[in-house]
């Protein structure tokens, strides 16, 4: 379990809870907001596919002490069945961030696929 013990109950709460959890150099925590074959648009030019891939990529921004902002705004949230696409407008508002999520049977909601940033 993430170290600060928030577990993600509404789709929304995913972004904030990664960025909380790389600021505090929490990437176990970071690892349980993804599914296991999770796709991570990052680098742009070669996605990074599954947890423990996308793990080793929150983990060297941990080790080069990247911080992430806590406070981007959200856009509202689109649903279908267990399925959310959410996004936020990027700190510097020149571009979003996009997740898919999945509802997970507990009721958290797991990232499937993550565009960090779009412009």
């Amino acid at each position: 379990m993430a170290a600060d013990g928030k577990r993600a109950t509404e789709a929304e709460q995913v972004t904030r809870l990664v960025a909380e959890r790389l600021n505090a150099g929490d990437v176990e925590g970071i690892a349980e907001l993804y599914e296991p074959d999770a796709v991570l648009a990052y680098p742009p030019d070669n996605p990074t596919t599954g947890v423990e891939a996308i793990k080793a990529i929150y983990q060297a921004m941990a080790d080069q002490n990247v911080q992430f902002g806590t406070d981007e705004h959200q856009l509202p949230t689109v649903y279908f069945e267990d399925l959310a696409l959410a996004s936020t407008v990027s700190a510097d508002g020149k571009g979003t961030r996009v997740q898919v999520l999945r509802r997970q049977p507990d009721g958290t909601w797991k990232r499937i696929i993550d565009r960090p940033e779009t412009k």
